[in-house]
């Protein structure tokens, strides 16, 4: 019986600021810790490293089979539409060997939707963000 390794890689729009990564890179520790025996990576469509294709091939190198591309944005435009699968066949030419499966956009699941209406509801005891 031969085992079958699935690796998730989490791919944001990247910005040119490194700050922004932040809530990405906890995510992505997150995700590792909880499980830990899943290759996780997480991946930037422009701005920032790895793009998706070097972090696709660092989990096909490290053994996966199958890898799950969970975008990791609020809605499915453009990038997702194109860009992101112009990107998957990249992989599929260039790691044959391994299943790539796009997922929707993270915007469009339900919990996040339910946890996005949460924080609207409660905006008033969020912190104020000062202004110039």
């Amino acid at each position: 019986m031969t085992h079958s390794l699935r690796g998730l890689l989490l791919f944001a729009h990247g910005a040119r600021d490194p700050a922004w990564a932040g809530p990405f890179e906890q995510m992505l520790e997150l995700c590792r810790s909880q499980r830990p025996r899943q290759p996780t990576e997480l991946a930037f469509l422009e701005f920032m490293q790895p793009d998706l294709v070097s972090a696709g091939q660092r989990l096909a190198r490290a053994g996966c089979t199958q890898v799950d591309v969970l975008p990791l944005f609020l809605g499915a435009g453009g990038h997702v539409r194109k860009d992101v699968p112009a990107l998957i066949s990249r992989l599929r030419e260039e790691c044959p060997g391994v299943i790539w499966t796009l997922r929707p956009a993270i915007g469009a699941a339900p919990t996040v939707i339910a946890a996005m209406a949460t924080v609207a509801l409660d905006a008033v005891s969020l912190p104020e963000v000062p202004l110039p």
